[in-house]
């Protein structure tokens, strides 16, 4: 009897293949981790050489953000069209392409223009990274699997941030973007030579053939499959794409959600720095603190794929909101009140406080993922995920340029600042309450 892959796949455990395929996923993820993250590392250095000062080195830091957002819509619409595989290798050979292009400006709107293309990479590889990941898994990992994937780039920042400073003073920042340039054609060589289209999305573009071809990758033998149910139609309704009548609340949802959640990441690790040196931290202290943000982030993504496939999203995303809403409070309580020379224990809170955040946030942000992976449809899953991140984009852009006004507003209060993000936290719970395509609890799935 024909049955769809994904039935095909929640019959049976994990095969090498899918494996193989998982772990060439988060090598992509990790590869675009180290371009996107590299010029931050070596930035006094760049610096320097050109001459500039922090101000004027701004277009090319946030070069590669506009690119991100640019190129996750662009390069998820591109995959639903030519398929996630090929998609993934040309935004993988872009980025790493990009990276050592930049090796060779001397100037700084030069390397802003290497730097927007870095971003189309790794804003290209990443929604269809996750989509063709998740299309190789029984609905049971799903979750798990696309929230762990989203750490592949935290991860690929702190491979760059290991590397780079022996790179550099081997052969200076050029080499430093040289050298890991050429390192990340490997990942082209990897997808080209593991990564298979799923038989989910060859059936939806009509290659019955190839789809069975691939499938026999993990069910051991050809087999007829049946395609992915639709969302309801009009009759005589062609491809369902993105902005189809059927996804308007999903979009909406999605928009709000993660555009939020990205707001408050963005305006903790972007200016954390700048309030708690204000309140008396010193600069080791307050780098610190969104240091192990950064390593909280990754425990929270894992763990908030363990949730979601067990509880289901619409609960959990309910608790995200509103523990990331008492997190907010708590930790704007405490830096206004400090005193002008905070003591041990009220520096340890702060810091705590802001570790605590970058898991929630993270966490937030990683079941979004999951959410977009299950609830777009297979004729539009790459593209969707591009919206949404295009969406987080929006957060993180509104983040980084006006949270320094709303820190200037407040003169020594904190009170504008952490006003914004407590309303964005609250936000955040539109992932509950309009998604209208939710995860399903594990006994339910």
């Amino acid at each position: 009897m024909a049955r769809t892959f994904v039935d095909a796949l929640n019959a049976l455990p994990m095969r090498p293949f899918q494996w193989a395929t998982l772990a060439v996923c988060m090598c992509v993820l990790i590869g675009a981790g180290v371009a996107l993250q590299l010029l931050g590392v070596v930035a006094p250095l760049v610096m320097e050489a050109f001459g500039v000062e922090r101000g004027e080195f701004g277009i090319a830091m946030s070069a590669a953000i506009i690119g991100f957002g640019v190129g996750a819509w662009g390069g998820g619409w591109l995959g639903d069209r030519i398929g996630r595989r090929w998609t993934i290798a040309i935004a993988a050979l872009g980025y790493a392409l990009a990276a050592m292009g930049s090796a060779t400006t001397t100037g700084v709107w030069e390397l802003a223009i290497w730097r927007l293309f870095t971003g189309l990479g790794v804003g290209g590889v990443y929604p269809n990274v996750l989509s063709l990941a998740s299309e190789w898994l029984a609905e049971r990992w799903r979750p798990v699997a696309v929230s762990t994937l989203t750490v592949g780039v935290p991860i690929g920042g702190t491979v760059a941030g290991w590397l780079a400073p022996g790179l550099s003073a081997a052969s200076g920042w050029e080499g430093t973007f040289a050298v890991l340039g050429l390192g990340l054609l490997a990942v082209c060589v990897l997808v080209a030579l593991i990564l298979r289209d799923s038989p989910s999305f060859l059936l939806e573009r009509g290659k019955a053939e190839a789809a069975r071809r691939n499938a026999a990758r993990v069910l051991g033998a050809p087999e007829e499959l049946l395609p992915e149910a639709k969302p309801a139609q009009a009759e005589g309704e062609g491809h369902i794409g993105v902005l189809h009548p059927s996804n308007t609340r999903f979009n909406i949802g999605v928009g709000i959600a993660f555009s939020s959640a990205a707001l408050v990441a963005f305006g903790i690790l972007s200016w954390t720095t700048t309030f708690l040196t204000t309140a008396g931290f010193d600069f080791a202290e307050a780098s610190r603190a969104v240091s192990i943000a950064g390593i909280t982030s990754i425990a929270g993504s894992v763990l908030a794929g363990v949730l979601v496939r067990r509880y289901g999203s619409r609960l959990i995303m309910s608790l995200f909101s509103a523990t990331l809403c008492l997190v907010i409070l708590a930790l704007g309580w405490q830096v206004q009140a400090l005193p002008a020379e905070p003591d041990a224990a009220q520096r340890l809170v702060v810091t705590c406080l802001v570790g605590l955040a970058g898991a929630v946030f993270s966490a937030c942000m990683a079941a979004m993922y999951v959410i977009m992976a299950l609830g777009y449809p297979q004729s539009c899953r790459s593209a969707g995920i591009g919206f949404g991140i295009f969406m987080s984009r929006v957060g993180a852009f509104l983040a980084t340029a006006f949270g320094g006004t709303l820190l200037q507003w407040g003169g020594t209060s904190v009170v504008p600042f952490f006003a914004v993000l407590l309303v964005a936290s609250a936000m955040v719970s539109a992932a509950a309450f309009v998604v209208d395509r939710q995860v399903p609890p594990a006994s339910r799935s």
